[in-house]
């Protein structure tokens, strides 16, 4: 499709006769697209378009209604008019207030069973041996030990291996070998 001088001409009388880029797409014809209108309406830098000569308001249709799922599988779906559907609100569910990240929020009506790791024994550290974050260097562990806001919050401290920033025990806790599945 090429824009020949008639086509651009039509287009002008036609834009501003206040007609619509899909009313104007339909009558050039031949593959002329909305979009195609539109982006020529822009390269020509053409003004706002005049009013539609229809000035009759449209009338919006009315908001469809979702359809209503049964109840269960063996429930037949019942015959529900839209108005009657659209009369009964429905109640509002109460929701917890959270602050904060939701990704993980429970709601208090659900009922979940969740996975608990088993404890394992942490390496005992005696007190002169544990680290502040300041105290480390490249040959110390840096394991973090209890929570990071309390005061009693330290590092491993023991020498670490020369393959990663871990001591040999806590090497193995944060590194697992995954056994590799036989096909």
């Amino acid at each position: 499709m090429g824009w020949t001088d008639e086509r651009v001409e039509l287009l002008k009388k036609l834009w501003m006769e206040g007609l619509s880029a899909s009313q104007i797409a339909a009558e050039l014809g031949e593959g002329v697209t909305r979009n195609a209108v539109i982006g020529k309406v822009h390269r020509l830098k053409l003004s706002a378009r005049a009013k539609p000569t229809n000035t009759t308001p449209r009338a919006r249709p009315a908001p469809r209604q979702a359809p209503r799922r049964p109840a269960g599988p063996s429930a037949a779906p019942a015959a529900v008019s839209p108005m009657a559907s659209a009369a009964k609100p429905r109640p509002a569910m109460p929701r917890p207030q959270v602050m904060g990240a939701t990704a993980l929020a429970m709601t208090p009506d659900l009922e979940t069973e969740f996975y608990v790791a088993p404890a394992t024994n942490e390496l005992f550290i005696p007190e002169d041996k544990r680290l502040s974050l300041l105290q480390l260097n490249e040959h110390t562990c840096k394991w973090p030990i209890g929570d990071p806001l309390t005061k009693d919050f330290y590092f491993c401290g023991q020498h670490s291996l020369e393959t990663g920033p871990y001591c040999d025990f806590h090497s193995r806790r944060a590194y697992h070998q995954l056994d590799k599945k036989k096909r």
